[in-house]
């Protein structure tokens, strides 16, 4: 099959490199605007499942790798790969049904966590999406997905029922726990190293709770590690459907004065209730800090919803910025951890970087997953988010994010895939998953794709400047 062949196969856009706007086609929707220099040779832009099938079959035809976009949201950019084929499924972004009795969904996989749950709620429904409003179900239920409510509802992929991908071979086929299962497990964690095109998620709801609270207090930089070390004692003791989380970050206008180095501990607490005598009996305790007399701000816990929430974590994660991750596992003292943090985030050369730790709560660490290739878990994810505007200002944000993350590293047993820079750091992949994981990953890449057709972790990954 030769190009033009495909162009009048497909529905959708098909473009070459060289052809007039292929930059502009390839870069539009990537989240991170420090973008690589990576280019495939042909990209297609989806509009079905045909269109897979035979983007697919071209590739296979003309010995071309093939790699997939979903939203573009991937930090360290994947997608972006030297030759072959990228199929952007960026179209595929409806959500086709939902049973509310049945507390099920049929979507496609590139719908936003704000669009799923802004369908569901009104219905009384939700599913386990992930933080931040812009990213897609595609790529966060890939990497596992660290959701909301996650001490209760599980991570985002704990409720895909069944996926529908187009294989290595050009076939469309349904995976769950009764079909097809090695491709149900790998979706579930294998992130950009799956071997296949996802096309629906049939999706398992929840009912959404009745009474979510959020609070948040605000204390001086100094005082992190002991409040860090605070929140790591109590965690255990919190209810799963609290969500508890630390920042370091740079002190919003009113406090400013108030805070010599222009930098602030932020304490944020999230109940997912029943009732609003349990959701605000579960964020009490978070009003016991033994210094709480240092408190610069305190937001009394209130009501809260989906969309309120969304708002909150993309205002600390906006767009169109340029961006470097490192987002980690650790069971290292919450104090030591944060001390070496503060020792950095002063020294920071963009305002809105930000160090995030998250504490899971509950007497018991949830087990890694058993059916799923996501397996990390430990007491806290923390890393940091080093965020910035200007293209002047990446060599000093680049040196500042290296010189943490290599502090940090020592630290750190385990990465999430999605929020990681396996890139630039190839060793963070295997790190992202139990060993034994790993390696049935390997052989069932082996197993399904023989040939190669879709690119690896780390094949076609190299540009004349990295991520």
């Amino acid at each position: 099959m030769n190009i033009n062949t495909l162009r009048k196969t497909c529905t959708g856009l098909v473009a070459v490199r060289g052809d007039p706007g292929f930059g502009e086609l390839l870069h539009a929707n990537l989240w991170n605007r420090l973008i690589p220099d990576r280019t495939p040779q042909v990209l297609v832009r989806v509009n079905d499942e045909q269109d897979v099938i035979a983007t697919i079959l071209f590739a296979r035809a003309n010995r071309l790798k093939v790699v997939v976009r979903g939203g573009g949201h991937n930090w360290c950019q994947p997608t972006l790969r030297n030759g072959g084929v990228l199929i952007d499924i960026g179209n595929l972004n409806k959500i086709l049904s939902i049973d509310p009795v049945a507390r099920r969904a049929v979507v496609q996989p590139v719908i936003s966590n704000r669009d799923v749950q802004k369908a569901l709620n009104p219905l009384g429904l939700a599913f386990p999406s992930g933080h931040c409003p812009q990213v897609k179900l595609s790529g966060y239920v890939l990497g596992g997905g660290m959701s909301w409510n996650q001490g209760v509802w599980g991570h985002g992929c704990d409720s895909v029922e069944a996926i529908e991908l187009v294989t290595p071979e050009g076939r469309l086929i349904t995976a769950s726990e009764r079909e097809n299962q090695d491709y149900f497990w790998a979706a579930r964690g294998a992130g950009p190293g799956f071997f296949g095109v996802l096309t629906r998620f049939h999706l398992k709801l929840h009912p959404l709770p009745r009474a979510m609270r959020g609070g948040s207090w605000y204390y001086p930089v100094e005082d992190a590690p002991a409040v860090a070390a605070w929140l790591e004692k109590i965690a255990g003791i919190l209810a799963t459907s609290v969500e508890l989380s630390l920042f370091l970050l740079t002190a919003p206008p009113e406090l400013m004065e108030r805070t010599p180095s222009g930098k602030v501990c932020l304490v944020t607490g999230t109940s997912f209730g029943d009732t609003p005598e349990q959701a605000l009996a579960e964020l009490s305790l978070l009003d016991e800090c033994p210094l709480t007399g240092r408190c610069l701000r305190r937001f009394p816990p209130a009501p809260v919803n989906f969309e309120e929430l969304f708002d909150a974590s993309g205002a600390l994660w906006p767009t169109t910025l340029r961006n470097r991750v490192e987002a980690a596992f650790t069971n290292v003292p919450a104090a030591k951890y944060t001390q070496l943090a503060i020792d950095h985030i002063l020294k920071a050369p963009s305002p809105i970087s930000l160090i995030l730790l998250v504490f899971f709560t509950g007497p018991v660490l949830p087990p890694p997953l058993s059916d799923a290739a996501f397996s990390m878990t430990a007491r806290i994810y923390a890393g940091p988010w080093t965020m910035w505007t200007e293209p002047a200002d990446d060599e000093a944000n680049t040196v500042w994010h290296r010189a943490l993350i290599a502090d940090l590293a020592p630290f750190n047993c385990g990465y999430y895939i999605g929020e990681s820079n396996t890139v630039e750091k190839p060793v963070n992949a295997p790190g992202a998953f139990l060993p034994e994981n790993w390696k049935r990953l390997a052989e069932l890449r082996d197993k399904y794709d023989p040939d190669g057709v879709f690119f690896g972790y780390f094949d076609g990954l190299s540009d004349a400047r990295t991520v």
